[in-house]
């Protein structure tokens, strides 16, 4: 049952038309905001958004590649166009990608870098420059466990959420210092059930060893406390918490979600 955490908040969510930012614009809609829904595909972010309207709540979608920063401009003055304000700013988008090191290339590379951290950097600096003149808002960034752990073929991919890590305490203290108003903190989910893990070889041994997807996923999840496996609305639920007012004294926070996880 709603309780109107983020009521009459507009929120705009990266990365919106599946998993982990459909959740959180079904949640952020369902308590009360109005919800940008973005996503590099349009018909995935039309569905979502239909969704949430056919549920009775507010969304409307936008086409949007993060990489873009023609398309981060776009996007923000046609927020601003139709609500005159921005409050919320979730930075979900991103690639999954895992190969060896020695096996990438020079493209592979920065097109992993380029989404999902060029995409967290032009995100962040557009929201910051208009939501200081409404007097502040709140910016979530995704980053994950593999920018904290290492894992075999992840470089790239941990490599860019480590960065968003860092950026994000830094514009946290910018923000702070400069006494906008603005709060940017980072969510870090740990396993979450994404193709990331499914490209990887040691993933695709555990499927030729146990049978299948999902037994290798539980595979992988028995092996230890740490290996278990958050929903995408337990994700959601953490944005949840730092777009609404209740979080108003978190600032350069990251939180960790991840079943086992001690730390």
């Amino acid at each position: 049952m709603s309780t109107g955490r983020v009521h009459a908040k507009v929120a705009m969510v990266t990365g919106a038309g599946s998993r982990i930012g459909r959740a959180t614009a079904i949640l952020l809609a369902q308590e009360g905001a109005t919800v940008i829904v973005c996503d590099i595909d349009v018909q995935a972010a039309q569905q979502v958004a239909n969704e949430i309207r056919d549920g009775g709540g507010k969304a409307e979608e936008i086409g949007l590649d993060v990489a873009g920063e023609s398309d981060w401009v776009a996007a923000m003055e046609t927020v601003l166009t139709r609500h005159q304000r921005l409050n919320v700013l979730v930075n979900n988008a991103g690639v999954s990608f895992a190969k060896p090191i020695a096996e990438t290339t020079i493209d592979e590379w920065r097109r992993v870098l380029r989404v999902n951290l060029d995409g967290v950097f032009l995100g962040t600096k557009l929201a910051i420059v208009t939501m200081r003149s409404a007097g502040g808002g709140s910016v979530i960034n995704v980053a994950s466990a593999s920018g904290i752990t290492p894992f075999p073929e992840a470089s790239a991919y941990g490599a860019s959420k480590a960065a968003v890590r860092y950026f994000s305490k830094v514009a946290a203290i910018e923000c702070a210092d400069a006494k906008t108003g603005i709060r940017v903190n980072v969510v870090t989910p740990g396993g979450v059930k994404t193709p990331m893990w499914e490209s990887m070889s040691f993933f695709q041994e555990l499927v030729a060893k146990h049978g299948g997807r999902e037994q290798a996923f539980a595979a992988m999840a028995g092996s230890s406390a740490s290996n278990q496996f958050s929903s995408p609305e337990d994700i959601a639920r953490t944005i949840l918490l730092l777009a609404s007012d209740e979080s108003a004294h978190l600032n350069g926070v990251e939180l960790v979600i991840a079943p086992g996880h001690v730390g």
